[in-house]
């Protein structure tokens, strides 16, 4: 499998992972849970603002971030329409990235003011880790409130995307 296709699945995989979690937040009373459903929407406005700013590094563009996350909280159903939006322009990106452009490394500016330097490559992946980690956080919470969070691993999407793997049986 080549990196560009692995970062495919990847993304396609994180797209699916995000809508899920939102469902599970919608679910959420916003008076019974209402600190941690803003808790909830919180991180997850997080990791898209940092999925939006290394999607700005990967095109040379401004961000216009000042900070990982933005001052207001939006709605649910804001974020719900910025995340999938998100998670399509990083799906058509790698349909448009070259192999060479992945290994080249750009220099940019945190929000913090540091400066740092990585591969197209290294972002992309920074993106999916990030936003798995901060999933993780979430499902926790949900945990804490006694509801199931939706079952996000990368083997379980793998499984329900493309059904045909649970027949394959490995060679004895």
């Amino acid at each position: 499998m080549s990196e560009l296709s692995l970062l495919s699945t990847l993304f396609s995989y994180q797209a699916w992972a995000n809508e899920e979690l939102l469902d599970s937040i919608g679910h959420l009373d916003p008076v019974q849970h209402g600190k941690e459903r803003h808790m909830a929407l919180r991180l997850m406005n997080h990791s898209h603002v940092v999925g939006r700013i290394f999607a700005a590094h990967l095109t040379g563009q401004e961000h216009g971030f000042t900070a990982d996350n933005t001052p207001d909280t939006p709605s649910l159903a804001e974020l719900r329409a910025a995340v999938v939006a998100s998670d399509q322009w990083y799906l058509r990106y790698l349909e448009t990235v070259s192999s060479d452009l992945l290994a080249e490394s750009l220099p940019f500016v945190f929000t913090d003011g540091d400066r740092g330097c990585m591969s197209r490559q290294e972002m992309l992946t920074q993106v999916v880790i990030h936003g798995g980690y901060h999933r993780g956080e979430i499902g926790r919470l949900l945990t804490q409130l006694s509801i199931s969070p939706p079952w996000d691993t990368f083997a379980v999407y793998l499984h329900r995307s493309e059904p045909s793997r649970r027949q394959t049986v490995a060679a004895e």
